[in-house]
C-alpha cells in the first residue's frame, strides 16, 4: 500500500496576548481528508511568539493556563529582549519557547488520539493582534 502524506495551511486572526482557537475540528478533517487509518498528524504554529498546545478549550482551563503564564513569564517583567528591540514582546518569546509552537498527535483507527476533553488549541502570546499561520500535516497508512 503505501504511505499517505497529506498537508492543509490555515491562517488565523487572533487577539492580542491571549488570543485562542480550538484547532481540533480543523486536525479531524485533515485526518479524514487524508484517509489514513495509523499515523501522525504534525501541526505547527509560525512563528516564534505563538504557542500550540492541548488542554480541554474551556473558560475556565483557560484562566488557569493564562495565569500561570502570567507567573511564569510576566508580561511587565524585564527582559533583555525587549532592551535590545524595543518591541516590549520578550515575555511573549518566552512563553511561547515554554509551550512549543508544534505538536505532534497518533492517529489511530483513522482518529486522533485525543482524550475526551483534550483540544488542540492555537495561543497568539504575543502584544499585538496577530494573523497566525498552521501548517498541519498527516503522515500514514491508508484506510
Amino acid at each position: 500500500m503505501g504511505t499517505v502524506v497529506h498537508h492543509r495551511s490555515w491562517s488565523l486572526d487572533l487577539p492580542a496576548e491571549f488570543g485562542h482557537a480550538d484547532l481540533t475540528p480543523e486536525l479531524h478533517a485533515l485526518v479524514t481528508d487524508a484517509s489514513v487509518e495509523t499515523g501522525i498528524v504534525s501541526v505547527q504554529l509560525v512563528g516564534s511568539t505563538g504557542a500550540i498546545t492541548t488542554i480541554e478549550y474551556e473558560p475556565g482551563a483557560l484562566a488557569d493556563l493564562r495565569r500561570a503564564l502570567d507567573g511564569i513569564a510576566p508580561a511587565d517583567g524585564v527582559y533583555e529582549h525587549n532592551a535590545r528591540w524595543g518591541d516590549g514582546n520578550g515575555f511573549s518569546h518566552v512563553r511561547s519557547a515554554l509551550l512549543k509552537t508544534s505538536l505532534t498527535i497518533p492517529v489511530v483507527g483513522g482518529r486522533l488520539a485525543l482524550g475526551t476533553w483534550q483540544q488542540v488549541v492555537v495561543l497568539n502570546l504575543d502584544n499585538r493582534r496577530r494573523t497566525r499561520d498552521i501548517v498541519g500535516v498527516v503522515l500514514g497508512s491508508p484506510s
